[in-house]
């Protein structure tokens, strides 16, 4: 006897057949929508369920006009995206809606990435930190809502959901002044979103202060925080250091420690994201913490306000950080 072949899945053809009426008012009644009598409603879905009958949820979301789709671009190279990722999955299914996620890596710059999610039909995007022009995202957000995450950007089109980087800054410096610290350097993160708020908010610090700023290249990696201390190496040592962000204060304390230089008994180190680096027991380090649930609800509720043509107020939402004090700093010997 041959092998019995797979169950065929009954369709709306079968029980059109099997109520005996056509396959356009099957599929009426089976999408709820006005045209068929309550009796016709009744004998078609009774035929249903005699053959067992069960409508593609998945093939109707494809059909129909909303997708209950947010397309979510982020950065393998950010530690903190992922925190921010985290957040936004439950934003997004409180909301009833999914998430597709398309990552930028050095090999898949961000303009693919933002492709890929136009033809996967999101209703919306959130970008996190993305770096294409004002103009191109201002361009983006004629085709659908589009909200930027940890970046500000000048533009009326584009809804933003951001920290208050320069106070975040001045969390940190002021909490190494409070401490007796008066040589503050800060490692800088040259073009990267937030980079110029934290730079400027370090400066505003120093100098409310008294003391004179100094701001030495870093960048957003391990390795642009060694080459940082590597330079802070060859000069006369700070007491204290900001970091634009952690995993840069990783390389710097790296760098330090093999260096034979004490953290903090020599130098204090103040990350920024209080990302899961900065929480590591080895690690240990004071950091700037971003509100990551507010953030991405906040995000994910602006997204659902532009699709639903809710008014919104103020097109940027900025929301206050706060300083998390661990063990990598302490007074100056």
């Amino acid at each position: 006897m041959a092998p019995a072949g797979p169950v065929r899945r009954p369709t709306l053809a079968d029980v059109a057949v099997r109520a005996g009426v056509s396959t356009a008012l099957v599929s009426i009644v089976m999408r709820d929508a006005p045209g068929a009598s309550a009796a016709t409603r009744d004998r078609v879905r009774a035929a249903a369920d005699e053959i067992g009958y069960r409508p593609d949820s998945r093939a109707r979301l494809l059909r129909s006009s909303r997708s209950r789709l947010l397309g979510v671009v982020f950065g393998v190279q950010h530690t903190f995206h992922g925190d921010l990722v985290s957040g936004l999955y439950a934003a997004a299914e409180r909301a009833g809606y999914e998430l597709a996620l398309s990552a930028v890596t050095p090999g898949r710059d961000e303009r693919r990435a933002v492709g890929t999610l136009l033809q996967d039909r999101c209703e919306a995007l959130v970008l996190l930190g993305p770096s294409s022009p004002t103009a191109a995202l201002a361009d983006l957000a004629t085709r659908l809502p589009v909200v930027v995450v940890a970046r500000s950007v000048r533009s009326a089109a584009v809804d933003v959901v951001r920290t208050a980087d320069d106070e975040g800054i001045r969390l940190a410096v002021d909490h190494l002044l409070g401490l007796g610290h008066r040589d503050v350097v800060h490692v800088d993160g040259g073009q990267a979103p937030g980079a110029a708020e934290r730079r400027r908010g370090y400066r505003e610090a120093l100098r409310a202060g008294g003391l004179t700023p100094r701001v030495v290249p870093g960048g957003l990696g391990e390795d642009d925080g060694a080459a940082a201390a590597r330079a802070l190496l060859v000069r006369t040592l700070p007491t204290a250091v900001t970091v634009f962000n952690d995993r840069c204060a990783l390389g710097v304390l790296d760098v330090l420690r093999r260096a034979g230089r004490g953290v903090p008994e020599e130098v204090s180190v103040v990350g920024y994201d209080d990302s899961r680096i900065a929480r590591l027991s080895s690690v240990d380090l004071t950091s700037v913490a971003q509100d990551v649930e507010q953030l991405t609800a906040l995000a994910v509720q602006r997204a659902l306000d532009r699709l639903d043509g809710r008014p919104v107020g103020r097109r940027e939402l900025v929301v206050p950080p706060h300083l998390v004090v661990r063990s990598s700093t302490a007074p100056p010997r």
